[in-house]
């Protein structure tokens, strides 16, 4: 643990009171179930303010932040989920590898950050791949729905393996191949190294192209370079991938040609079923060190406890953390993070008042968990832990809603649905919307891969099926390019909110109705995660 933290968390440990400002909009409090827009602008603008320092975990900003959620829900009269308590323990590691190294494959050198990325999640002060054999496995994928194996005539082990991103149905647009243009699970760079340890693999190389990636390259390189946080096992994550890296376009095609081998014409090759992985006949060589330290961070959850079936949970979450105080050379930048994600956090204390007015007049049957994730930002990290079942085991969860992003301005006449025939969830959402009035719109850029973004998707890799609430920029058409992710995101108290009304109601309808009504609801696509739930329930 860091000494800055140790100290930060004493203060939290003997004053969590105090490290928030008082909750005044609790005052007004009444027992109607209707959406109060005051506690909402409150809550995003306290929580989104210069004070709270962008809310990073592991810093004051987070004391600040998780005091202050307790105290509102302590406010509430909710009672904290984790043995009593408001704070789930998240214990992380941060590792940060230095970046001095070289990658070096057959005669040919690159340059980290210009021609590649590497980082570890394995807890060592030096990571080192030596003469490793070099293979091109097309997109990395193993899916037997999809009757799909890239590593089917290959052992990989003590390899460095070269994949393609995204999936083979978006280079191809056919909807036939996996589900089109919509990314799979398969698409994501999180499969593709998951896939590679199973296999066995020293190093993995995910050649970076735009549009299949959805982001350009300077995203992977701040995404990937400095310091990174992981859960930690007791075994210093040595189950992890040793190298987790990323290759650029014009490096790929160099090592390519050097192994007089087309990247093109094996890129094309690779959108075949039959595709067979194919050696460079060339061996990498990459060391570089990392320093490596232990810190605690915090989920805050609260909960309402049902009064016939209160070991069976609906759960609300929405991650509290965005990226905290950046140095840069005009001084130091704090991001805020309003919409991303002050908002969503705002909500689910607003949901909480809600549901705790509905359940003094009327007990639900279940209990709902108010979950409030820390570091979901630098990879789900809370949600993850909170997916382990330390808390609560996920055979127990019936479903999850999640919120990461809300519209802060007008009303829509839709709700965006992210994934398509997946789970149930679906039926409830679009119910939900039609007593809105509302219609559903499809998540406008499926080839983004948002449904695997989020911290729902921790728990949906456990068998919980959910929704995710999201609403970045889809309103807001200088959003994305202007403040996501950077300084300009900030409270206004411009926002009429309307469309956070809209949702927070829906949200609470489908709420009420799974604490109720016994459902356990399905997931209806062939998939891990359908294949995970089945092993918690036998129906």
């Amino acid at each position: 643990m860091t000494p800055l933290f140790q100290s930060l968390g004493i203060t939290l440990l003997l004053g969590l009171t105090g490290c928030s400002e008082p909750a005044q909009e609790q005052a007004t409090l009444d027992n109607t179930t209707g959406v109060n827009l005051s506690n909402i602008k409150q809550h995003i603008k306290t929580l989104a303010s210069d004070e709270f320092e962008g809310r990073g975990p592991l810093t004051r900003g987070e004391v600040k932040t998780v005091g202050y959620l307790t105290n509102q829900y302590q406010a509430l009269g909710l009672t904290g989920a984790y043995n009593d308590k408001f704070l789930q323990p998240v214990k992380m590691a941060m590792v940060t590898a230095a970046q001095n190294m070289q990658l070096k494959i057959g005669d040919l050198s690159f340059t980290a950050g210009k021609d590649f990325t590497a980082r570890t999640k394995q807890l060592q002060p030096l990571i080192d791949v030596h003469n490793s054999e070099v293979v091109f496995v097309g997109y990395g994928i193993n899916a037997p729905e999809y009757n799909w194996n890239d590593y089917k005539s290959i052992d990989v082990t003590g390899k460095t393996v070269v994949v393609l991103v995204n999936d083979p149905g978006f280079a191809t647009q056919n909807d036939a191949l996996f589900t089109g243009n919509a990314m799979t699970y398969y698409g994501r760079w999180t499969y593709k190294y998951e896939e590679a340890a199973r296999q066995g693999a020293a190093a993995v190389f995910i050649v970076h192209e735009t549009a299949p990636a959805a982001y350009p390259w300077g995203v992977v390189e701040s995404s990937n370079t400095g310091t990174k946080y992981t859960l930690m096992d007791n075994n210093l994550n040595a189950s992890e991938l040793p190298v987790m890296g990323w290759l650029t376009l014009d490096a790929t095609e160099q090592l390519f040609k050097s192994a007089n081998l087309s990247y093109q014409k094996l890129k094309q090759q690779a959108l075949n079923d039959d595709f067979k992985a194919t050696a460079l006949n060339l061996t990498a060589n990459l060391a570089f060190k990392n320093e490596v330290s232990h810190a605690k961070s915090h989920n805050v959850v609260a909960q309402l406890t049902g009064s016939e079936a209160p070991d069976e949970y609906i759960v609300v979450s929405a991650h509290w953390d965005h990226f905290g105080t950046k140095q840069t050379d005009s001084g130091p930048k704090i991001f805020n993070g309003a919409v991303d994600n002050a908002s969503g956090t705002a909500a689910t204390i607003e949901i909480a008042r809600i549901l705790s007015n509905m359940h003094k007049q009327k007990p639900f049957k279940r209990s709902i968990i108010f979950a409030n994730f820390t570091a979901e930002e630098t990879g789900l990290i809370g949600s993850e832990q909170f997916a382990s079942g330390e808390l609560i085991p996920t055979k127990q969860m019936v479903a999850l809603l999640n919120i990461d992003g809300m519209n802060v301005l007008d009303g829509t006449d839709y709700i965006l649905q992210y994934g398509k025939g997946l789970s149930q969830m679906e039926d409830y959402l679009s119910r939900a919307a039609s007593k809105q009035g509302r219609h559903i719109k499809m998540d406008p850029v499926p080839q983004n891969g948002l449904f695997f973004r989020s911290d729902h998707f921790s728990l949906a890799k456990q068998g919980v099926p959910g929704l995710l609430f999201m609403s970045l920029g889809d309103t807001d058409p200088d959003y994305i390019a202007h403040k996501y992710h950077k300084e300009a995101d900030d409270y206004s108290a411009q926002w009429s909110l309307g469309g956070v009304k809209q949702d927070i109601e829906l949200i609470v309808d489908i709420a009420s109705q799974l604490a109720n009504n016994g459902d356990w609801p399905k997931w209806q696509a062939d998939s891990d995660f359908k294949t995970r739930r089945a092993q918690d329930r036998v129906e």
